[in-house]
């Protein structure tokens, strides 16, 4: 493995070598159990860039044995694949094929695995970072074991890090570079849960410092390896919660280019984005509400799309979202109305007797649902009725606030009769 890069020569060769993952790896964990079993199924390994899933599928191919054969699906087609396949009918030891990107694969180029999948003549892993529930055809999909890998968290990649500059042998051990704690910690966070990323700047960065002639490698030589400046933010501490709240502020503001410049800097540091998209599905009715209501649904789009499509592609539907919030008519109605109407509905008054549910005869004898009056039953399909407690009779907790599409009720049109 001369020659390999750091990221290469520092793959973990066991699980117990591997970091992150904790929902698969560990003592009664579903991927070590298989492992340590032997009898490993056709396995489907889904997540992002640099989480593990070449290393997991050559720690796996060792367990089951025999021969392991990757193919990239890139650079590979079918022909390849029924190559394996053939060669594996005839021998004794069982073939693992691994398929590295397998989602590149058209459908029918995807069919072709299933005979063999399904007779048991290879164990597939197939490595994905697009969802396989539509990247990938449904009968592969029902013959493997999907298992989901999650981004690094910049803790288990500080592992890597620290692993890499202390093994002489596969790492950086045998360098007389230092590097300073500002530095790996610069890496482990604008990885953005990428291994592969981290180790490659930390490499990048050793071999910059011999060649420039310096003693270590502090931020800005980590910087300038892996080219990205690295933005003052701590997801744990103050700035994690003042950026957060300047982006919602610029929202609440209607500044759409304030809101842009603080997104893009949570993203830029590696602000997790379904925490950005949560946000902004609150702030939808917490400042816009029925002033303009496509907002929640833009919001929430917006989280389904981060779900679904994945960094880096998402930034482009947060950016949408964020700016159709800052250009909404804003309203926080809803907000004040609920405080008002939680206030009072923390009383104990009983629910009153017309609006009671009298299911059983013996209930109406009591008055319930007596004097209920059915509003279908009138003109418009509306009737005036109380439907509180006697002391809130009258009350008033929403009042519109004229902005956008909240009009006042007096001035919304009447329902047809």
């Amino acid at each position: 493995m001369v020659g390999a890069p750091l990221a290469t020569r520092m793959r973990p060769r066991t699980l117990d070598e591997v970091v992150g993952q904790r929902h698969l790896i560990g003592p009664g964990r579903p991927l070590t159990t298989l492992v340590a079993s032997g009898n490993v199924p056709s396995l489907l390994l889904w997540g992002p860039a640099g989480t593990g899933k070449t290393t997991i599928a050559h720690i796996v191919g060792r367990a089951v044995g025999g021969e392991m054969v990757q193919l990239s699906a890139v650079a590979s087609g079918v022909a390849d694949a029924r190559k394996v396949m053939q060669q594996a009918k005839g021998t004794l030891v069982p073939t693992v094929l691994f398929v590295d990107e397998v989602h590149r694969w058209s459908k029918s180029q995807q069919d072709v695995l299933l005979p063999s999948v399904e007779e048991g003549t290879i164990t597939l892993i197939g490595a994905t970072t697009e969802n396989p529930y539509f990247s990938l055809v449904s009968p592969l999909l029902s013959r493997c074991l999907l298992l989901r890998l999650e981004p690094l968290e910049p803790a288990d990649i500080r592992v890597l890090l620290d692993r890499a500059l202390a093994d002489p042998e596969r790492g950086l051990g045998a360098s007389t570079i230092l590097v300073t704690e500002e530095a790996l910690a610069h890496l482990a966070e604008i990885a953005g849960g990428d291994a592969r990323v981290a180790l490659t700047g930390l490499e990048a960065a050793v071999n910059a410092a011999e060649a420039n002639g310096l003693a270590e490698v502090d931020r800005h030589t980590a910087e300038e390896a892996i080219q990205k400046k690295a933005i003052v933010y701590d997801r744990q501490g103050d700035a994690h919660y003042d950026v957060i709240s300047a982006f919602i502020k610029s929202i609440r503001g209607s500044d759409p280019d304030a809101a842009l410049f603080w997104l893009a800097r949570m993203l830029e540091a590696g602000e997790d984005a379904r925490y950005i998209a949560r946000r902004m599905v609150v702030h939808a009715s917490e400042d816009i509400g029925l002033a303009d209501p496509r907002a929640l649904l833009v919001a929430t789009a917006a989280a389904q799309a981060v779900e679904y499509v994945g960094l880096p592609e998402c930034r482009l539907n947060l950016a949408e979202a964020a700016i159709y919030l800052a250009r909404a008519p804003k309203s926080n109605s809803v907000v004040h109305a609920l405080g008002l109407a939680t206030a009072d509905a923390a009383s104990a008054d009983p629910v009153p007797l017309h609006l009671r549910e009298a299911g059983h005869p013996a209930l109406r004898k009591h008055g319930y649902g007596k004097g209920y009056k059915y509003p279908h039953d009138y003109p418009g399909h509306r009737v005036e009725q109380e439907y509180r407690p006697v002391r809130f009779q009258g009350t008033t907790y929403y009042e519109p606030s004229g902005m956008g599409e909240e009009t006042p009720d007096e001035d919304r049109p009447e329902p047809a009769r």
